[in-house]
């Protein structure tokens, strides 16, 4: 027997975006049925942010041990149980995981139906024996790892984020296809851990980052022992007695390489295959789904929402789509999605963290721009922790309007929330300058900066001659 349902919100994934939706349309008191064929959490509970960032805070304090020395302490090198440390991974989800349970939100008043979703025409969607007939639809559901056509990967057990986690044993050598924010994240985490670990990249590393920042972060993996290969296309992949082989070619000819262990980080593809969007009448791209500024489809029923949506693919880009279209289907209000506005971090060691627009960028948008850059070897705090290596760089408009901030360096990901609050409220570096901050801290560099936006008004003439009238007052 058919089940028909007529909620104000039916959302389509429980991942970081959908569960934002459904938790925030149900505290408003919205008749809400949320639709999950797999994990509840998403990727970025069980494969993406959380775990990946739970093993890289297993290698940081690997890494400490061996660093200690610097600092009068004795550690020597440490000792790894990596299966110790993929339980800590495990424990780590398994401590979130009820936040984001079915249990929880049924609690909250959502009715969760655990199924596949496929809309059956422009006003429904089908799950299992269910008929939803809602005022609003909202595909969430996220996006995963992107295969590239390399002869041979198909026929190798290669590991992707969704698979990596779940090692017992830490890889002898690990090789890494794609040197984006995951690949040096984990290419990083496993040498710590013990790895020998080799990165083959097709173009550049980071290459949506300001390359200013890259090479200290590219210098930080290479001095550690990472090996990264960049401009390197592979020809083949092939099975080996002992593991795999990449058959490569270079700017400098072909190169070889060999491990136990092959990583697959080249990218996202959206999850939208079974969702019927032909019935629904919603086109779709290679990136995803197709949305207005609105974040509204062809089908002025339906939004689509974080990862599917193509564009920005983190988990806080997932929450504030899941923000603007909550505001549009509750209240009416208009809310454009603003790209400048997002952060973006890698969280290798030390971190790169961006918002806003890239030099490039600011300066078709403005003209001419000013650049700011301060070191972390300037900074007091930096100098007690030895972590010496990084610097912040500044973009800076008319009047010093703030267009855009990168960061490398330890701590950038924490530092980068001032400067995206700054820029998404329009302030400017006078702004930054007259706040007071404690001493000594990291974010110090930025106020640095800011300040030295202003140094040059002190060798003006004409300010010099103010202050010279000035002092005759007494």
């Amino acid at each position: 027997m058919t089940n028909i349902l007529h909620p104000d919100i039916c959302v389509i994934g429980a991942g970081s975006a959908g569960l934002s939706v459904a938790a925030g349309a149900a505290a408003f008191g919205v008749p809400v049925v949320l639709v999950e064929k797999g994990l509840m959490g998403g990727d970025c509970l069980n494969h993406g942010c959380v775990p990946s960032k739970a093993l890289i805070a297993a290698a940081r304090h690997a890494h400490a041990v061996q660093q200690a020395a610097a600092f009068g302490i004795a550690a020597g090198e440490p000792r790894v149980d990596f299966e110790k440390v993929q339980a800590h991974v495990k424990d780590v989800i398994a401590s979130i995981a009820p936040n984001d349970s079915a249990e929880r939100f049924t609690a909250m008043g959502v009715h969760v139906i655990r199924d596949e979703a496929r809309f059956a025409d422009a006003e429904t969607v089908a799950a299992g024996d269910t008929l939803i007939r809602a005022r609003r639809f909202v595909i969430a559901t996220g996006s995963s790892p992107a295969i590239p056509p390399i002869p041979g990967l198909a026929d190798l057990d290669y590991l992707t984020n969704e698979t990596l986690f779940g090692l017992k044993r830490c890889p002898d050598h690990l090789l890494v296809i794609g040197a984006g924010p995951m690949g040096l994240e984990m290419a990083q985490a496993h040498h710590r851990l013990g790895a020998r670990v080799t990165i083959v990249e097709t173009a550049t590393a980071l290459a949506g980052e300001a390359p200013e920042l890259v090479r200290i972060v590219i210098e930080s993996l290479r001095g550690e022992g990472v090996a990264l290969f960049e401009k390197t296309r592979i020809i083949a992949a092939e099975r080996m007695a002992q593991g795999v082989r990449l058959t490569c070619e270079t700017e400098e000819g072909p190169l070889t390489v060999e491990g136990s262990h092959l990583l697959v980080a080249t990218g996202r593809r959206a999850n939208s295959a079974g969702l019927g969007l032909a019935a629904a009448g919603i086109r779709e791209t290679s990136s995803g789904i197709m949305v207005d500024g609105n974040l509204r489809t062809d089908n002025r029923r339906v939004y689509a929402i974080g990862d599917v949506a193509g564009g920005l693919r983190f988990t806080h880009a997932a929450n504030y789509h899941a923000s603007l279209v909550l505001r549009e289907i509750l209240f009416r209000v208009p809310a454009r999605e603003n790209r400048a506005i997002v952060p973006r971090v890698t969280f290798t060691d030390p971190e790169i963290a961006s918002v806003g627009l890239s030099e490039a960028e600011a300066r078709r948008a403005h003209g001419k721009v000013d650049i700011l850059s301060w070191s972390y070897g300037d900074n007091d705090r930096a100098r007690t922790e030895r972590a010496t290596t990084g610097l912040i760089r500044i973009i800076a408009g008319r009047r010093g309007r703030i267009l855009g901030v990168g960061i490398v360096g330890a701590g950038a990901g924490e530092m980068i929330h001032l400067w995206a609050m700054a820029l998404s409220s329009g302030r400017r570096l006078k702004h930054m300058r007259d706040y007071v901050g404690p001493y000594p801290t990291l974010t110090e560099i930025g106020k640095r900066a800011a300040i030295a936006y202003y140094a040059p008004l002190a060798r003006k003439p004409f300010v010099r001659a103010i202050v010279r009238l000035l002092r005759r007052f007494g």
